[in-house]
C-alpha cells in the first residue's frame, strides 16, 4: 500500500478520535516524515512512539492527543509484531522472576538522580499525589502521604516496611510525623544511595532487596508505586509474602497503578524506553491474588488526580531541561516527553486508573475507618 493511501486509510481512522492530519487544533498531529503511517502499521505503538523520538510527527498538545486515540480506542487497531512478541515472552517467561528484578532499577531509576530531583516534588515522590484540596505538586504528595499514614492507622513505635521506598520520602514522612521505624527496600543502587542520605540520623535503614528476599516481621507495610514492576505470574507470590511479613493485626497498604481488563503485557514502547519487565494489573487480578491471604478493608481509586501529577512533573522537566540536557541528549528530552505526556492522556481517557487497597489479614473487629 502506498503512502498515499496509508495517509487515505489514517484520516479515516483519526475522524473517529476527532483528530487532523497537519491540522490547527492542539492535539492534532503535524506530520514531518511521510513515512509515519507505514511505521505505524508495521509496528504499531512502539513505531508510533519511536517515530515521535525521532521527530516524525509532533503535537502542540500530545496528551490530549492520546487522551483521544485511547478514548476511540485507536490504540487496540494496531496489533504489530512487536506487540505479539511482547505478548509472546509474557505467556513463556516470567519476566519479572528474582533474576531479573533489578533491571527496572538498572534501566530507570539509576539514570540520574539530577532528573528526578528536579522533575518530582520537594521529597521526590515518584508516584500519583492526591489533588483533593491542593494547589501545587508538593501540596498533593504531601496529601497522599498524609492519607496513606492515616489508611495504615500508624502510631508510635510500630515497625513499617516500605516496598519500593525509592528516594526515601515516603519512610522520612512516617518516621518524623509519625513516630514509627521504617525498613525502606528498593531495587535501585541510586536511589538507596540518596534515600540514605535523605534520611540520616531517622531510625530508618533503607536497603537494596526484592521484596522476594526480606525477613522479619511488620507491624505495618506499605508499597507505593512499586507493583506495576511484580508481573502477573508473581501476584500470589508478592501477596503471600506480605502476609508473612505482616503481624497478624497488621495492615498493608498497596498504592498501584491499575488497567481496566486483565492483561498479561505492558505496551511495546513502554517495555523498551522505560519499564522493562513491568506490567499493570486489573482489579480482577488484584483481588484474586490476594484471596486466602487478606481481607479487603478499603479500595480507592483516584486515578484522575494522576493526569495533573504527570503534567506538573512534565512542566519541572521541561523547566529544568537547560540545567540537565549536558547528561542527556534531544532524543532522550523527546522520549521522556512522549513517556510523561501519553501516560497522562491515558488517565485522562480512563484507561488506566490509580488504586489504594487496604488489607488486613483476620479482619477489624470494629471495621474499618479512616478521616476522608
Amino acid at each position: 500500500m502506498t503512502n498515499s493511501r496509508l495517509r487515505k486509510y489514517t484520516e479515516n481512522l483519526l475522524q473517529h478520535a476527532d483528530v487532523v492530519i497537519d491540522g490547527d487544533r492542539p492535539w492534532d498531529i503535524q506530520v514531518k516524515n511521510k513515512n509515519l503511517y507505514r511505521r505505524v502499521f508495521m509496528q504499531g505503538s512502539l513505531g508510533f512512539g519511536e517515530a515521535y523520538m525521532d521527530g516524525w510527527w509532533d503535537s502542540e498538545s500530545l496528551d490530549e492527543l492520546i487522551s483521544r486515540l485511547v478514548k476511540a480506542q485507536l490504540d487496540d487497531r494496531f496489533k504489530s509484531i512487536a506487540l505479539m512478541m511482547t505478548t509472546l515472552k509474557a505467556k513463556l517467561f516470567n519476566r519479572q522472576s528474582a533474576k531479573r528484578a533489578y533491571q527496572v532499577g538498572e534501566k530507570h531509576y539509576d539514570i540520574g538522580n539530577d532528573l528526578y530531583a528536579n522533575m518530582l516534588d520537594s521529597r521526590m515522590i515518584y508516584s500519583c499525589g492526591y489533588w483533593k484540596e491542593a494547589q501545587t505538586l508538593d501540596e498533593a504528595q504531601k496529601n497522599k502521604l498524609e492519607l496513606t499514614c492515616k489508611k495504615l492507622h500508624l502510631e508510635k513505635g510500630q515497625r513499617v516496611l516500605d516496598i519500593g521506598c525509592g528516594w526515601g520520602g515516603s519512610a522520612r514522612y512516617m518516621a518524623e510525623n509519625y513516630g514509627v521505624e521504617v525498613v525502606g527496600i528498593t531495587i535501585s543502587s541510586e536511589q538507596a544511595a540518596l534515600a540514605k542520605e535523605n534520611c540520616r540520623h531517622l531510625p530508618i535503614e533503607i536497603l537494596v532487596k526484592d521484596y522476594r528476599e526480606m525477613q522479619g516481621c511488620f507491624d505495618r507495610i506499605v508499597s507505593i508505586g512499586m507493583f506495576e514492576h511484580v508481573g502477573y505470574k508473581n501476584y500470589r507470590t508478592y501477596f503471600k509474602t506480605i502476609e508473612k511479613l505482616l503481624q497478624d493485626d497488621g495492615l498493608f497498604l498497596l498504592h498501584t497503578i491499575g488497567t481496566n481488563s486483565p492483561s498479561e503485557h505492558t505496551d511495546p514502547w513502554i517495555d523498551r524506553y522505560i519499564f522493562p519487565n513491568g506490567m499493570l494489573p486489573s482489579a480482577q487480578q488484584v483481588s484474586s491474588a490476594f484471596e486466602d491471604y487478606f481481607i479487603l478493608e478499603d479500595w480507592h481509586n483516584f486515578g484522575p488526580d494522576y493526569d495533573k501529577t504527570l503534567l506538573s512533573w512534565h512542566k519541572n522537566f521541561n523547566n529544568a531541561w537547560p540545567e540537565i540536557k549536558e547528561n542527556y541528549d534531544d532524543r532522550f528530552r523527546r522520549m521522556w516527553s512522549y513517556y510523561l505526556l501519553a501516560s497522562a492522556g491515558s488517565f485522562r481517557a480512563r484507561k488506566n486508573q490509580l488504586w489504594q487497597i487496604v488489607l488486613s489479614k483476620q479482619g477489624l473487629t470494629d471495621g474499618y475507618h479512616f478521616p476522608r
